[in-house]
């Protein structure tokens, strides 16, 4: 019965545990879109021209 009984304690204990960081993945999740759109402003225009070059070089149109 005691061995059960501790089973269950550490059970208990264990799913305390795993609850994890709420604030500490929101804080994650902001910095990741934040770096997101930073990423995107500085390095938009030079992509979209990549792009561009890209595909006038393959269909031919430019």
């Amino acid at each position: 019965m005691k061995t059960i009984r501790r089973w269950f304690r550490d059970a208990q204990e264990l799913a305390a545990d795993e609850r994890g960081d709420v604030p500490g993945w929101v804080l994650v999740t902001l910095m990741t879109a934040g770096l997101v759109v930073l990423i995107w402003a500085v390095a938009g225009p030079a992509l979209t021209d990549l792009f561009q070059q890209a595909m006038s070089s393959v269909s031919g149109i430019g």
